[in-house]
């Protein structure tokens, strides 16, 4: 039971996180990807600073800059770059690669045995997000497909070494840490390849606390206490839950339209993330003892 409370907390993070796509399209400022990242990530990390009061001790600072930058800013700003450039439901299969490479890097970097189950799980989960989402006029563009598979790399390399490298501190803090430093490496970028930002209305403002105090400092935070507490296999299968979210609230919300492939395609994904529960469970250890030879 302690396992199954984990991975349904750790799934309410992707399936907030579905809800950015509607956030970012409807209530926030168009054409500002760096800098909204920058304010939804710094802010929060600060924050969380201070209701923490912990600060990384100086031996962690590369590896929090460097899974700050994995988690964050070098994820989030690829995201944008393929959000903008291919259609949704391309960037969105793209970024369901993560789990696959998850799977090849925890095996590089951690040495968690490849399962077959887990890999068949990964694969029909990807096959499901693109029924859900890319429809028939679907156009590929080369740098939007770097960016997208790029993202994809940049966020499993950081759910992996996220659960390489854990620091002895509670979950919370080590999601200020990073949300900080990758909010810190995104604010010059943002400074320096995008304009200022227009006066904010009421609903900006709205959109950007939801983002920030939900979308970031909440949701990480479950996150990587999920990730403290679960094979990285099994939490990027839950990632997948946030595209099928952003369909359900598009068709909730927006009236948007939901096909019967588009259905299909969900269960499809949600079969795949409760396949992928199963086959990233490398379940009891069994011991067998051997009696004591006589003196």
């Amino acid at each position: 039971m302690s396992r199954t409370r984990d991975i349904l907390l750790t799934a309410l993070a992707p399936a907030v996180w579905g809800s950015s796509y509607l956030v970012t399209t409807e209530l926030m400022p168009a054409s500002y990807p760096v800098t909204i990242a920058a304010l939804r990530a710094l802010p929060a990390g600060l924050l969380l600073l201070a209701v923490t009061r912990s600060l990384p001790p100086r031996a962690w600072l590369g590896r929090v800059f460097l899974l700050g930058s994995f988690n964050f800013a070098l994820f989030w700003v690829l995201l944008f770059v393929a959000a903008y450039r291919l259609p949704g439901g391309v960037a969105a299969t793209l970024g369901s690669l993560q789990a696959m490479m998850v799977i090849l890097m925890a095996r590089g970097w951690l040495g968690t045995p490849v399962r077959a189950g887990a890999v068949a799980a990964a694969a029909s989960g990807i096959l499901g997000v693109a029924f859900l989402l890319i429809g028939p006029d679907a156009t590929l563009d080369p740098v939007g497909i770097a960016a997208g598979v790029g993202g994809a790399a940049s966020m499993a390399a950081g759910t992996v070494l996220s659960r390489k490298w854990q620091p002895p501190v509670p979950a919370l803090s080590f999601t200020a840490w990073q949300l900080t430093a990758g909010g810190l490496v995104l604010l010059p970028l943002a400074l320096i390849l995008e304009p200022p930002l227009p006066p904010l209305t009421l609903a900006n403002l709205g959109g950007l606390a939801w983002l920030c105090l939900v979308g970031a400092a909440a949701t990480y935070a479950i996150w990587f206490r999920g990730l403290a507490r679960l094979d990285p296999g099994a939490v990027s299968m839950l990632a997948m839950m946030s595209p099928v979210m952003a369909v359900i609230l598009g068709w909730a919300v927006l009236g948007q339209s939901l096909s019967l492939l588009q259905g299909l395609g969900a269960a499809i994904v949600l079969g795949s993330v409760w396949a992928g529960q199963r086959a990233n469970n490398p379940g009891p250890v069994c011991t067998v003892s051997t009696p004591a030879k006589p003196a």
